[in-house]
Formats: C-alpha cells, structure tokens, sequence
C-alpha cells in the first residue's frame, strides 16, 4: 500500500494530499440567472486511509446537521488526520434557502438517488452528489432531523446486519441504534448498493438547534473516524455505552384530534400499557388516554400540542430484550452516558 495518499477530484479541482480546500459545487441558477452552489470542504491527510463523507441538511429544513459539521471542522483533532474527510454542510441548498424539505420542483432529494444528469431537478442535484461526493468516498454519513414540531432522540439508523456498518454505528455511540430498512431512492441505498457502508445520524428538530443533538452528532463522528483508524484513539477514552437495539419502530397515532397533554419524554423506556399522553378538546369535557401497544423507547414526539385524529405523536422503537443498562423511571439517567460534557475531542 502507498504510503502516500493520492490526490482527489471533485468538480474538476484537484486536492493534493496534505491540504485543505473549500469550493462551491454550481447546482443551477435562480430565475434571476444568479449561480447558486453547494459548498464542500474538504481535509485531505498525506497519509492514506478512509475517505468519509459528512453531508447534511439532504432536506433543506433539517439544518441541525450544518452545526454539527461547523463544530467538526473547527476541531484541533482535524489536524492530525489520516485519509479524508469531505463535509458537505449544505447538500439541498435550495430546500435550505427556503426553510422547507424539498426543492422547487417538490420531490424529495432522499428520494432520487442516484438521479439523473437530464432528469428533473432534483434528479439532477442527487446526480451531481453522486458523481462528485459519493464516488470519492468509501463510507458516508448523513444527518437528518426530525420534521416540523417533531423531534428526535439521537440515534442512528442503520443495516445492522453489515458487520462494518454494525461497528461503525456502536462507535458513534449514540442511545438507539435502529435496524432500518432502507427507502427507495435514498442516500443511504445507493450508497450500500455500491458498497459503501453508511450511517444515518437522526437528532432533533426541524428548523432548530439543540446542544444534546449537536454534542452528540460531533461526538459520534469523531468516535466513527476513531473506530476507522482516521483518528487516533483517545487518550481519555470514557467507556462506551449499552444502546438499545431496536429491530422495529412504529408511530403511536392520535385517536382523535384535539390539544395533547404529554407525559412522557424522549428517551424514555416504557412498558406496554403506560400512559404517554391525554387528548381532550379545549374544555377537558372529552378525554382519551394515549397508551404505549408495546415495549420500547421513546426515539420521536412531536412538539405542538394541537393535534388532528390520526397524527403522529410518539415515535417508539421497539425490542425483543430490555437492555440491562437502562433504569427507570426518567430519561435523564438513561442518556446520562452517551451526552456527557466530559469529551476529550477538542484537544486530543
């Protein structure tokens, strides 16, 4: 094996080893025919190794991700890296522009992959990331949030059935790890379909940011790239985590509309039959119980308390055996482990 690494090329710039480099990757332009483009930065070591790609905000609303790739390249450890890193803060610009999940012609990015060069829009921009960011790497990372008024439990979604993949989801280290089936024209098929083992960090809120969400995504990042050999290990290593193992999870639904009083919260591991809520219209004449159907942890909730029969209220992940590490009754003890400030990554 070489032991120097070889240059990258992306949008025809080439990066030697051993710099750094940040370009802006033309997508099209507006109806005003100004040029809009999607940035990437990349960190290139002298010494080979992996090439991972961190991209975010793949919908446009879910910018918890642009925070957390801001806070990773600005980390003294970057310095010392082997192989490469290509962060992409902001992969649906215009979504991104706009405060919504799609792009103008109203498909979903996390839909059309691969894309296509003639295709529609959308098409076009899942092409071009592709052809200029996947075909450089070897294993991805993508960021996502929760929708509009619903937020997520950090947690990673996965093929946990890939043992390379399976590892790298323990080392980000994160309380759930959900063995997801993959959609159809996502980021995270195609990228499998080529061999390219992938993880999906889902944390927060659309449209916000949360620090627990943010510390845990660096944090996690840096432990994939520690688990990769890109970065050494910790000198202050804390030990790592028990997550829960989820094979399934299903969205608790609202059996009638009306103003929800929550009684429960993320992270927390309830039994089947608890209560987790009560709707009741705005007199409290007429209320109904919200009851968990099963086992499992709360990993999703929405946040606005006005909801409609049949919305999605309680995102809960479900498994055959309680880990033993998981205590009741609160989620604060639970994550305790995983969302430590205590975190040697700014200075190893």
């Amino acid at each position: 094996m070489s032991k120097i690494a070889k240059a990258l090329r992306i949008n025809g710039n080439v990066i030697p080893p051993g710099t750094r480099a940040s370009m802006d990757v033309p997508i099209g332009r507006l109806h005003t025919h100004t040029p809009v483009t999607m940035p990437v930065h990349i960190i290139h070591s002298k010494k080979p190794g992996p090439r991972l790609f961190v991209c975010a905000a793949v919908h446009g609303d879910e910018i918890i991700g642009v925070e957390v790739i801001r806070r990773l390249l600005k980390l003294p450890v970057m310095d010392n890296l082997r192989g490469a890193l290509i962060a992409v803060p902001v992969v649906n610009v215009l979504g991104f522009i706009h405060h919504t999940r799609y792009l103008p012609d109203r498909r979903d990015l996390n839909r059309s992959f691969p894309g296509s060069e003639k295709g529609s829009l959308t098409a076009r921009l899942a092409h071009l990331f592709m052809r200029e960011i996947v075909a450089n790497a070897t294993h991805g990372i993508d960021i996502h949030s929760g929708t509009v008024h619903r937020c997520n439990l950090p947690q990673i979604r996965a093929n946990l059935s890939d043992p390379e993949t399976a590892r790298l989801a323990h080392a980000f280290d994160v309380p759930v790890l959900l063995n997801a089936n993959v959609r159809d024209g996502s980021l995270r098929q195609v990228a499998a379909e080529q061999g390219i083992p992938m993880l999906l960090y889902e944390a927060g809120e659309a449209l916000r940011f949360d620090e627990m969400s943010i510390l845990a995504g660096v944090r996690g990042i840096v432990g994939v790239m520690r688990a990769l050999e890109m970065l050494k290990p910790s000198k202050k290593a804390r030990p790592a985590g028990n997550p829960l193992i989820a094979t399934s999870s299903t969205w608790i639904r609202a059996p009638q509309s009306g103003i929800l009083r929550t009684l429960t919260e993320l992270g927390r591991y309830v039994h089947k039959g608890e209560l987790l809520g009560m709707i009741a219209d705005p007199f409290g004449l007429q209320e109904v119980e919200i009851i968990a159907p099963a086992e499992g942890m709360i990993i999703g909730h929405i946040n606005l308390p006005l909801v409609n029969e049949g919305e999605a209220l309680f995102h809960l992940a479900r498994v055959e055996k309680r880990p033993g590490k998981i205590t009741d009754p609160g989620a604060a003890e639970e994550l305790s482990p995983y969302l430590s400030d205590e975190s040697p990554i700014m200075s190893d």
